[in-house]
């Protein structure tokens, strides 16, 4: 026999490694008790990047209360699926958020009956009721391919009591596909969708299609009944006609209500008919499209009575591909739709005037009644600036408002009117995010706004261009004399390489807890550019609430060492999050920047991001500067090609 060439350290190992995997292996026959109860913690912790999914979320709870995380199991299912190398790390920093990563990814492609290389390695322990059940219990957002029938219809079936567990527990429901209404297979679709938003707890609704047939099913019975002729304009057939005439219902005669009754089921498909009665043409055409028609012959029997049946309310709802035709769905709906809280618009092309005014107007309304409850507005893309000021003035109790432009200034200029409010009015606003892309703009259109509110915490400005010799210092006295509550400051891509004084002014006696400066080419005028970014570091030590600074896409490189200076001296900075990617840092320099770290060692364990930096030029030296810093930090890195070397430099000029 030959003899084992091999190390006593690599034997051990070896087995320890079959040893392990045997527990995989016979997990149900050792039991979940055993396993926690028998191992010691280092082994435990040996164990978890072997376990499965569900043998890792049967085991969680136990291992919590012995004082074991189980993140880095999670992490490495996160790696093995996305195929991640070694030396990058998956942006989920607490165990919850891993482990919620993995669930909700894996539900959707095994629920679906989709496939990818980690599913077919792993199907044996992933394609059972178990994981599917384990899942679900994790998962808040449930999204429906209206299109995968089989998935779906299985709900109404075996898998009853999965769908009895997603009402317990998905907190959002998204739409991924229209469906035709008349086509009984869509019915299946409708009454999961029924069941999630209406008798479960579900209270956010996204909607991914454009399609206002799709959207006028979804808005039946949350806000207005009476859907605006306009509409019915856009249904020029029978079949849109009477799908037109099926949501406008009037709400007092869709109640649910026993005794009415239900379509021939064909080919055994069940066509179910709760609620009020459509008349036949309707119903051979768009096949009951009422919301909850459709309940009753879904309810198997000695399930709940008819009257039971709820409406669900919907407090956030976001449409992604928002056209002028769901626009006018919407607008609609709007005019009562009380229990509205949040409300998001993507559309996939720029928005026009008459479209915003007229959502304007329909938001006018809703904010006008003492019963609404709409606080927080997003909408893109926005044609002209001059639309936020509209938006502000005709809902004036929003706290929150997102808008995105995307125009030349000079395309499409509005034909003033008398504003409905005072420009001095007071506005409620607390977290506002202005995205401007292609524009060159005045930057009073923001600071006027600004000015305004005093309650504001959360401010985010990204790509405001100004005319040739204006500055952004304007943006920043404005913060500093208007603004004291702000907790939040995001600015991106803004020349701030002028405002450097107005910068150190509104740090002086700030309360910010976040602060970003990304791709804001901070120092590309500092005349001593070590010394001015001390000066920057001398006054965030003074920012005692400050936790997560980010200034990513500055070309720091050799400046970045002077970053280690936030931890020197009697009052270290409290910062705990520090974004430095696409910084173009060299390995040297953050070796340099690592010792620098161990000489001023931050009071507690460092988030640092360090994506994006050129580490492949001189590995050995990266590798190094990452094991010194390791000990003192949660390293975010990833691998880098040097061919983005110029792409890089080209972003920062």
């Amino acid at each position: 026999m030959q003899a084992d060439k091999r190390q006593p350290e690599e034997i051990t190992l070896c087995l320890k490694k079959i040893c392990l995997q045997a527990v995989r292996k016979h997990f149900a026959a050792v039991g979940a008790e055993a396993v926690v109860g028998d191992l010691p913690t280092p082994l435990l912790e040996d164990l978890l990047p072997h376990l499965t999914v569900c043998q890792l979320d049967e085991l969680q709870p136990a291992l919590n209360l012995k004082g074991i995380s189980t993140y880095s199991g999670w992490i490495r299912i996160l790696e093995d699926m996305c195929g991640c190398a070694a030396d990058r790390t998956p942006d989920f920093l607490t165990e919850e958020a891993a482990k919620h990563e993995v669930m909700r990814t894996l539900f959707t492609v095994v629920f679906n009956g989709f496939t990818n290389t980690f599913v077919n390695r792993n199907i044996t322990n992933l394609n059972t009721p178990s994981f599917l059940r384990a899942a679900a219990k994790c998962i808040k957002h449930f999204l429906l391919f209206t299109g995968m029938h089989k998935p779906l219809k299985s709900l109404t079936a075996e898998q009853r009591p999965l769908l009895n567990l997603l009402e317990q527990c998905i907190r959002s429901v998204g739409v991924s596909q229209s469906a035709d209404l008349s086509k009984k297979k869509t019915q299946t679709a409708l009454y999961v969708l029924h069941r999630l938003l209406d008798h479960g707890v579900a209270k956010e609704l996204v909607v991914h299609v454009k399609c206002p047939l799709m959207l006028a099913w979804l808005l039946h019975g949350r806000g207005s009944q009476y859907v605006n002729c306009k509409l019915k304009k856009l249904m020029h057939s029978k079949r849109a006609n009477c799908v037109s005439r099926a949501v406008s219902t009037n709400a007092d005669e869709a109640s649910c209500s026993p005794g009415l009754e239900t379509l021939d089921n064909q080919d055994d498909e069940v066509t179910p008919c709760k609620r009020s009665r459509l008349d036949s043409a309707c119903v051979e055409a768009a096949g009951s499209v009422d919301p909850q028609v459709i309940c009753g012959a879904f309810t198997p029997c000695g399930g709940p009575p008819a009257e039971a049946c709820p409406w669900g309310k919907i407090e956030h709802l976001e449409i992604r591909q928002c056209g002028s035709d769901s626009l006018t769905v919407l607008n609609s709906a709007l005019l009562t739709f009380f229990c509205l809280r949040s409300l998001t618009l993507h559309s996939t092309s720029t928005f026009s005037v008459s479209d915003v005014l007229g959502l304007a107007g329909a938001l006018k309304q809703l904010s006008g009644s003492s019963h609404s409850s709409l606080t927080d507005l997003s909408v893109s893309v926005l044609p002209n600036i001059e639309l936020m000021d509209v938006l502000l003035d005709t809902n004036p109790s929003l706290t929150s408002l997102s808008v995105e432009f995307q125009t030349d200034l000079w395309e499409q200029r509005l034909i003033l009117r008398p504003p409905l409010l005072e420009k001095s009015a007071e506005l409620a606003l607390e977290k506002l995010t202005v995205k401007v892309a292609h524009v060159q703009t005045d930057v009073t259109f923001i600071t006027s706004v600004l000015r305004r509110c005093p309650h504001l915490t959360s401010l985010h400005v990204a790509g405001m261009r100004l005319p040739t010799g204006s500055s952004q210092s304007q943006l920043l006295t404005t913060l500093s004399e208007s603004n004291p509550c702000l907790r939040s400051l995001t600015l991106e891509d803004l020349n701030l390489s002028d405002c450097l004084h107005e910068i150190l002014n509104l740090l002086r006696g700030c309360k910010l807890e976040e602060l970003q400066f990304n791709d804001c080419r901070l120092l590309e005028k500092w005349s001593d550019k070590q010394q001015s970014l001390q000066q920057l570091v001398s006054a965030l030590k003074t920012v005692s609430t400050l936790h997560t600074l980010s200034m990513a896409q500055n070309r720091l490189a050799k400046s970045v060492c002077v970053l280690a200076e936030l931890f020197s001296g009697s009052s270290p900075s409290s910062v705990n999050h520090i974004d430095i990617s696409s910084n173009f840092i060299q390995a040297a320099e953050l070796l340099e920047f690592s010792e620098a770290l161990r000489t001023h060692c931050p009071p507690h364990r460092l988030t640092l991001d360090l994506r994006k930096n050129p580490g492949d030029r001189d590995p050995d030296t990266w590798n190094t500067a990452l094991r010194r810093l390791r000990p003192l930090c949660v390293l975010l890195v990833e691998g880098w090609k040097s061919t983005n070397t110029m792409a890089d430099h080209i972003s920062n000029m």
